[in-house]
């Protein structure tokens, strides 16, 4: 898929069911977790993606085998009860933000040296506050080019636990990090957040995915998390869809007026992107919750004023859906979607405009004023969901196309081939 994508327009509204990829912020974190666990994990419904695979890879390297039988849809864990055997590791993250974040407070469990790297765009995104943390504990570890960004070197001697703060503006899955280590410390752990938290929800998937795994967090305060020493215990998990792909399918009904329904997501998904729907409700969609479904029928949308903060990933979805209200649109409280695996906020501005709409850029996130939309090639930045996202438009306007359609194998290697089918297109 090295050449544009050309995305067919629908001639009637969308209408069906789909059952989106294993999530992979469930996935990842599972890995770690069964990988610190004592005995054999069992995951099931896991992803297969550039991301997973890597952090498959790098937790093999650090020897823990990790077995992965892509067409069941399975991985086994011999966890390493809470010690990674390995005492040298390099390990490749390509631009995985979860793994190298995940893996540098994992390999702080250890004891040997280990080095943590990544491609252009990772060498570009900060990671200097985990590292700042880590050092707090005990830990030898620096930026090893000076800068605030990968590469990570290492000489770890253990986590000896203690007190340590952590900024909360730039990213959760720092102290996502520093929790899934903590209970492997040798004694208590007591981490105070400074500053805003974002994207909260993603803290709250991570203490549940540790509860499944046997292990509690103690949040007694806003902002301060205590873990005491505890042993995480292998279990059989199963992964829910991934909501933040399910994004794009609920905004695929909003656009066409159509009806989608997701399996597999209810309104008790440990993921908070599964709240995408309520923004869609805002801008005039019905949405109706089974037992283990949300189905989300198209209305006539109307712009609306919404903080994204806790949803981010799920923005562009939503910048995508405003292209196609009545009335402006907009997104706060996203400045951290800078950071991600491009400057987001700025790449939808420069997309939208690319389609002929006006669209203002703020500090914070972007003002959207919707209008006629021409035919254009998108640019994805090596982002998949600029991809996926923008692939959307195309479903009400002819002449999208989607440059560098490949980058979606970062989380959903399918995704065209199932926007196909719900749609009943065809490139």
């Amino acid at each position: 898929m090295g050449d544009a994508y050309r995305v067919r327009p629908v001639s009637e509204p969308v209408r069906g069911s789909i059952r989106p990829p294993g999530s992979k912020s469930l996935t990842n974190r599972a890995l770690i977790t069964g990988a610190l666990a004592s005995g054999t994990t069992r995951l099931t419904g896991v992803l297969a993606s550039d991301d997973t695979r890597v952090m498959v890879e790098s937790l093999n390297r650090l020897g823990i085998p990790v077995v992965h039988d892509v067409e069941s849809c399975t991985m086994e864990i011999s966890g390493c009860g809470g010690r990674p055997p390995a005492v040298q590791a390099e390990l490749w993250l390509e631009n995985s933000g979860t793994s190298i974040r995940f893996l540098t407070a994992f390999c702080s469990l250890g004891y040997g040296q280990y080095r943590l790297d990544g491609n252009e765009r990772m060498r570009e995104r900060p990671i200097s506050h985990l590292v700042e943390s880590l050092r707090l504990f005990g830990v030898d570890v620096e930026c090893e080019l000076g800068s605030q960004c990968p590469p990570v070197r290492m000489c770890a001697n253990g986590l000896t636990g203690g007190h340590t703060a952590l900024a909360g503006n730039i990213s959760s899955q720092y102290l996502s990090a520093l929790l899934m280590a903590a209970p492997c410390a040798s004694t208590a752990v007591d981490i105070e957040v400074t500053g805003e938290l974002v994207s909260q929800p993603y803290i709250d998937m991570t203490m549940g995915v540790m509860a499944q795994f046997g292990v509690t967090v103690g949040c007694s305060e806003p902002h301060r998390f205590s873990v005491s020493p505890q042993q995480y215990k292998c279990t059989n998990y199963d992964i829910e869809p991934d909501a933040s792909a399910a994004s794009y399918f609920f905004a695929a009904a909003a656009i066409t007026g159509g009806e989608v329904t997701v399996e597999g997501l209810s309104s008790y998904a440990l993921q908070g992107d599964v709240n995408f729907v309520d923004a869609l409700r805002q801008m005039g969609c019905e949405i109706e919750y089974g037992d283990d479904s949300i189905t989300v029928r198209g209305g006539k949308l109307v712009g609306i004023d919404i903080d994204m903060n806790a949803i981010s990933d799920t923005a562009q979805t939503l910048a995508v859906v405003a292209l196609f209200a009545e009335g402006p649109t907009r997104i706060r409280n996203v400045s951290h979607m800078r950071h991600k695996e491009t400057d987001r906020v700025a790449a939808l501005i420069n997309e939208i405009r690319r389609l002929g709409v006006s669209a203002e850029e703020h500090e914070d996130g972007l003002s959207i004023t919707p209008g006629e939309i021409q035919p254009a090639t998108i640019q994805t930045y090596d982002d998949h969901r600029m991809a996926m996202s923008f692939a959307l438009a195309g479903l009400r306007t002819d002449g999208i196309r989607i440059a560098d359609p490949s980058c979606t194998g970062k989380t959903y290697p399918q995704f065209f081939s199932d926007l196909e089918r719900l749609c009943g297109t065809n490139s």
